[in-house]
């Protein structure tokens, strides 16, 4: 695998084959980030407590493995890691990307390395800021979804992550990927543990919380982005999902 020392606390291996045994970060916790396939999710995994012989399992897949320090972590986030070790999360477009824009970087190896560095820290704060507005989806099911739906499940999962934005109703959703309604309702809460509303909304308030912290927009245009028709409905939805007021949130990351 190819390695990429980010810092003393932090570093970047891409790539398959086996994991060098070089120095790593001291109290190293891992993430494992596998880039999917044909009827396969995208996925991401805490290892609490890495070593080689842990890490190599996989070792002839391509994979990214971030290896870093607990404490830089904790630092990052003002708390513990809130992702389960061991558990297998679904991996959101956007953190994909930024794995792809890793693993296929082609710039000369001046370039590469930097490029690389950069986007490992891009991938590890974004992986970190997922934990923690409680958007990690587990990646569930007992294997009885076929390749072919599995892959067909993914391309509505990815379409609610790109078109939010949109009013998406299960017959849209069902028809542009292939699936009748009953195979994509079943098909949600087998593989990703949630039903198709769940995840539009968890989708739309996590990109309303992104709006919170980096736009002054008032709370009621973000809701109405977001596909709220009332501030009252988007108040209540987002109180839900993040246990405060969408001010409140907005007051508190500032004040951080």
């Amino acid at each position: 695998m190819d390695r990429v020392d980010v810092s003393p606390e932090m570093i970047s291996l891409v790539g398959a084959g086996r994991i060098s045994n070089a120095p790593w970060p001291a109290q190293p916790v891992a993430f494992i980030f596998s880039f999917g396939g044909a009827g396969m999710p995208a996925t991401f995994k805490l290892v609490e407590q890495p070593t080689a012989s842990v890490l190599d399992r996989d070792s002839d897949e391509v994979r990214l493995i971030l290896i870093v320090s607990e404490p830089a972590c904790c630092r990052i986030m003002g708390h513990s890691i809130d992702a389960v070790g061991g558990e297998i999360y679904h991996l959101p477009a956007h953190l994909r990307a930024i794995g792809l824009a890793i693993r296929d970087c082609s710039l000369p190896e001046a370039g590469r390395t930097p490029y690389r560095l950069a986007k490992s820290i891009e991938l590890l704060c974004d992986t970190l800021c997922l934990s923690d507005t409680d958007s990690l989806v587990r990646v569930a099911g007992d294997g009885t979804i076929n390749c072919a739906d599995g892959k067909r499940l993914m391309a509505a999962l990815r379409m609610i992550e790109e078109r939010w934005s949109e009013k998406l109703t299960l017959d849209m959703i069902a028809r542009a990927c292939g699936l009748n309604r009953a195979k994509l309702t079943r098909g949600f809460r087998d593989m990703f543990a949630c039903s198709v509303a769940d995840a539009i909304s968890n989708q739309r308030l996590g990109e309303a919380g992104k709006m919170l912290v980096a736009t002054d927009l008032p709370v009621s245009s973000i809701g109405y982005r977001c596909g709220y028709l009332n501030n009252a409905s988007f108040t209540r939805a987002f109180a839900r999902h993040f246990g405060r007021a969408p001010t409140h949130y907005r007051a508190q990351r500032f004040a951080a």
